[in-house]
């Protein structure tokens, strides 16, 4: 969780720029974090290793090994911790780079130590365990929606889950007691979703997503067929409005189809210009 009277969360900072690594570790204790400032990426592993903090801010670009290397490593090893990037490379491919990795959200250089603060809570309350007994989320009301029937994007709760962890099946899911509780899975647009186990589905094609790309796809999915305006999107899913000229969305999105999107199949993340996203089959 972000800080509080009773928490104090513990980042691990890694940026070989001085003046920058020094600043930012100031700025975090002062806002309440502890933090763990090293200059490259092998002694970012090697402490990750040693004490695993609640989340990792990277410099993209470091001698040896970079916060990309960084990254993968700890997904490869199955550490889900969330990760910001902090990056001077401003093209949308780089970007990308960045969420391939595994990395959940970026900074771009020169940045505002405001935005850190923010999308590190973001992050933080993401990561946070939900209460069992949490209802799911509301679905978000707007008044501009496509025309034509939704027959196919009408999401669906379901709660009898695939074998061994495949949606559309009967049985129970890795052999856990429990997983055949009504209304586990939520279905949109041929799309399944575990929100408790964080796994989806196209098909009976597991989905690879990070943090941010499955908050954002089980908000589409769970408001199927409404468009969703920008400043909802970054309000539910970072908790902060980033403003017009932000292209963080537009990047989230574009990797999401990558993901989604298969040859002879329909789109199913449409771009409504001017307003928003959309989830639904043609």
């Amino acid at each position: 969780m972000p800080p509080t009277a009773s928490h104090t969360p513990t980042v691990l900072l890694a940026e070989d720029d001085r003046a920058i690594r020094n600043a930012l570790e100031r700025a975090l204790i002062l806002e309440g974090y502890r933090v763990t400032a090293v200059a490259d990426g092998v002694e970012a592993l090697a402490q990750a290793h040693r004490s695993r903090p609640d989340v990792l801010v990277l410099d993209v670009m470091m001698p040896g090994i970079d916060g990309l290397q960084v990254c993968r490593v700890l997904r490869a090893e199955g550490d889900r911790t969330p990760v910001l990037m902090l990056t001077a490379l401003v093209e949308t491919a780089d970007r990308i780079a960045g969420l391939d990795a595994g990395a959940d959200d970026y900074v771009v250089k020169p940045f505002d130590v405001e935005e850190v603060f923010a999308r590190l809570r973001a992050l933080l309350r993401r990561a946070a365990p939900a209460p069992d007994s949490a209802p799911a989320p509301e679905s978000v009301e707007s008044s501009t929606r496509e025309p034509g029937p939704k027959t196919s994007g009408t999401p669906k709760i379901s709660g009898t889950p695939g074998n061994s962890g495949t949606p559309g099946t009967s049985g129970t899911t890795d052999g856990r007691p429990g997983d055949l509780a009504a209304g586990r899975f939520v279905e949109a647009a041929g799309l399944r979703m575990d929100p408790r186990a964080r796994r989806a589905w196209r098909g009976r094609r597991e989905l690879e997503l990070t943090r941010t790309e499955f908050e954002l796809l089980e908000l589409l999915i769970r408001n199927a067929g409404i468009v969703l305006d920008h400043s909802t999107i970054y309000d539910r899913i970072w908790g902060y409005d980033f403003g017009p000229g932000s292209k963080n969305l537009a990047v989230y999105v574009g990797y999401l189809r990558r993901k989604l999107d298969e040859p002879g199949a329909p789109q199913l993340i449409h771009t409504v210009r001017g307003v928003g996203y959309v989830l639904r089959e043609d």
